[in-house]
């Protein structure tokens, strides 16, 4: 059995995934396959090297970069530097291969742990209220995106009607001036749909603000705060594997070499269990902070699509316009995106 220091906090406990324990087939779940996929593609970068002169967990001492290397060797006569890049190429190979030693211990440590789990043979330690939180998280932003997308198809056909407004009321000046018998009522048609036009034009620059704030919070806020997740859920899924391959060797002989192993492995899993929490408390305070900054937003936002709306069908455009005016929303004047005909050449 293992000690209480090998125990996760009282927030956490540790839960079979299955209770059956069968060891049937492997159900079809694409979610493993992508599990294993993000264990694999995050090996090592083998294009960055040192020289070290320790073994596997070696120290950091003795490190010496390559660029230091290459730039003393050139002020060496021709002999000594075919020395000096003899044992920069062995340093390199050196470190390369105890690189990818360590990341073949850990994926290989990983992958049975996932197994494991997807078995229901495995013990995963469980946050409830934190990932509780993870999951209405992840529910949100698949709601605000959808609100997002909503908001793009609004604005793309309320545009495309300002320019049909718009292309009417031209076409109604026109024939205000070719037609003297129907001047007036053309002429007050074209002044009507210049206005709809006016006003349409502020409303887009309203709803425009909305859609690219609901972008930054989506798209950017949140999804920050689940990168952070990933790495938490990376984290636990390696402290869970190296508590496993701890209480496999408690429960294994005691002779010198394993109490050896015995040792090394309790190294490890405190190194994992400190980068666990560590990143759990990261995932706590950036979801206080997200949920915080994200009804600020949303106070504002909303205010301002309720307000935009609500004035321009009710046709007022003096509170339209006042509604920009308090959300500091200003509209770029016409062909102001367009670029000059300087720049054109």
């Amino acid at each position: 059995m293992m000690t209480d220091g090998i125990m996760s906090k009282a927030a956490t406990m540790e839960i079979p995934i299955n209770s059956n324990g069968d060891t049937g087939t492997l159900p079809e779940d694409d979610s493993l396959e992508q599990d294993l996929q993000q264990v694999m593609v995050s090996g090592p970068n083998l294009n960055e090297t040192s020289i070290v002169s320790g073994g596997y967990g070696g120290t950091g001492e003795g490190i010496i970069p390559t660029s230091s290397i290459k730039g003393s060797s050139m002020h060496q006569s021709h002999s000594s530097s075919a020395v000096t890049a003899e044992e920069a190429s062995r340093g390199v190979a050196v470190e390369k291969l105890d690189i990818v030693k360590k990341w073949g211990i850990n994926t290989y440590k990983c992958t049975k742990q996932m197994i494991s789990e997807r078995f229901g043979r495995g013990l995963r330690t469980v946050d409830l209220e934190l990932e509780a939180q993870i999951d209405v998280l992840r529910d949100t932003k698949r709601k605000y995106e959808n609100i997002l997308r909503l908001a793009r198809a609004l604005t793309n056909h309320f545009y495309s009607m300002v320019q049909t407004q718009r292309a009417l009321g031209d076409t109604f000046a026109d024939l205000s001036q070719k037609s003297p018998e129907l001047q007036d009522e053309f002429g007050y048609n074209a002044e009507t749909q210049k206005l709809l036009c006016k006003n349409g034009e502020t409303l887009l620059g309203a709803i425009n603000f909305f859609v690219a704030s609901i972008n930054t919070l989506a798209n950017k806020t949140m999804e920050d705060t689940l990168m952070t997740v990933k790495l938490y859920e990376n984290a636990r899924l390696e402290f869970d594997a190296y508590r496993a391959d701890l209480e496999e060797l408690n429960m294994g002989p005691r002779d010198a070499v394993t109490l050896s192993r015995i040792d090394t492995a309790q190294q490890q899993f405190q190194i994992h269990k400190e980068k666990y929490e560590r990143l759990r408390s990261d995932v706590t305070i950036k979801l206080k902070f997200l949920e915080e900054n994200k009804v600020k937003v949303m106070h504002k936002q909303l205010l301002l699509f309720h307000n935009a709306i609500s004035a321009y069908f009710a046709g007022n455009q003096q509170q339209l316009e006042q509604t920009l005016k308090q959300f500091n929303i200003k509209l770029k004047p016409p062909g102001a995106d367009k670029p000059s005909w300087l720049e054109e050449q």
